[in-house]
Formats: structure tokens, sequence, C-alpha cells
């Protein structure tokens, strides 16, 4: 083999190689993006009677909601919560993990909200999922001055439990509230604003 033929075999691997690292990279990307992103609109498998509006917040009517699953379990900050103890209420709940920016960057939102919103028969639960350990999802509530209660979920087995269409497991964040029937009024795949939350939530407070 002459030089130059050598030397164009040598080009063609580089470039081949480089073109495999790109690749890699695109597909890590889009990992990303799909684990921790603004998750869409669709409910995995199935609408569950969801209508989704232009501001991707999803509703149900009353009379075709589903009713939540039993979400029980040990919290975060090794206590016991569960969506049972807040029977009769509207309850907020909200799948977090500690390593995703759009978490972090809606957490201030739901605590100012929640804060607000207390004392007026709404109570809030968060679903941390994919925290290891309990260390990183401890910082994250102390950082933004959590003060609801967080199951830890590492696995997501509370998600499955959920009819399917209601929750899409690998959008994180996510949002659902729970009217005082104990059943799925509305849901966001997507990361809140403190004006999207109150959205979101002040149609199931004003539900007679």
């Amino acid at each position: 083999m002459s030089a130059a033929s050598r030397a164009i075999l040598r080009s063609n691997r580089t470039t081949a190689r480089r073109r495999a690292t790109l690749a890699a990279g695109v597909a890590v990307t889009a990992l990303l993006a799909t684990a921790c992103g603004s998750g869409g609109t669709s409910g995995g498998g199935g609408q569950a009677g969801f209508v989704t509006g232009p501001d991707g917040i999803a509703t149900v009517a009353r009379g075709e909601r589903a009713a939540a699953p039993d979400l029980s379990g040990e919290t975060v900050d090794g206590g016991r919560a569960a969506l049972a103890d807040h029977k009769g209420k509207v309850v907020v709940v909200n799948v977090w993990g500690s390593w995703c920016p759009p978490c972090r960057a809606e957490a201030k939102n739901f605590q100012k909200v929640y804060e607000d919103v207390k004392d007026d028969g709404v109570a809030f639960l968060g679903i941390n999922t994919r925290d290891t350990s309990v260390g990183p999802a401890r910082a994250f509530e102390k950082e933004f001055g959590v003060a609801y209660p967080s199951l830890y979920d590492p696995a997501g087995r509370l998600m499955l439990r959920f009819e399917k269409g209601t929750l899409n497991p690998q959008a994180i964040p996510s949002t659902l509230v729970i009217d005082r029937e104990g059943k799925v009024a509305a849901r966001t795949l997507q990361a809140l604003s403190e004006e999207k939350l109150r959205e979101m939530l002040d149609p199931v407070m004003a539900e007679k």
C-alpha cells in the first residue's frame, strides 16, 4: 500500500471515530432531555379522559376522573406520609428529583403556593424519585425551603401505581392535582411557574 493510500485510510478512520463520538453525544443528550425536561403533554399509553390546553395543563371532567392510587411510605426526612392522610382535601402531588434542573427551577414556586393555600383545605405531597440516597434530596429541600413532605421513591414504583395514561413515569417534573374525592383532576408534565401552578390548582379548589 502506498503512503498516499495509508494516509487516506487513516483519515477515513479518524472521520468515522468522530462521527461515532458525535452520535453518542447526541444520544446522551436525548436521554437527558427525556429524563428531565418538560416531558411533553402525553401520559404514557392512553389519555384517561384528559383534555390538554395550550398551556400544557390537562384536565378531566368530574364524572370521568380516575381515583388516585395509594401513595404512602417513608419520606425524605425519615418520617411517614400518605395521600390518605389528606382525605377530603385538594392535594397537589409533585414528582421531582434533586438532580433535575427544571425541578430546582420550580421548587420555590411550589413552596410559595403551599404557604398561601395550606390553611384553605389544600395539602402538598412530593414524590422524590431517582435519587439513589436521601442525602441529595434532603439538601434540595433545605436549599429551597420545602416544608411539605415528600415520599422517597428512588425506583419510581409509586408512579407505576397510577392508572395507565394518568402519569408518565419518564416525565420529571410532573404535577397532579387530586380533588376532594381523591380523584385525579389535573396534571402537567412540565416545570411550573407560580402563576401556572395557581392556574392549575384554583379551579379544583373552587369545586363544591
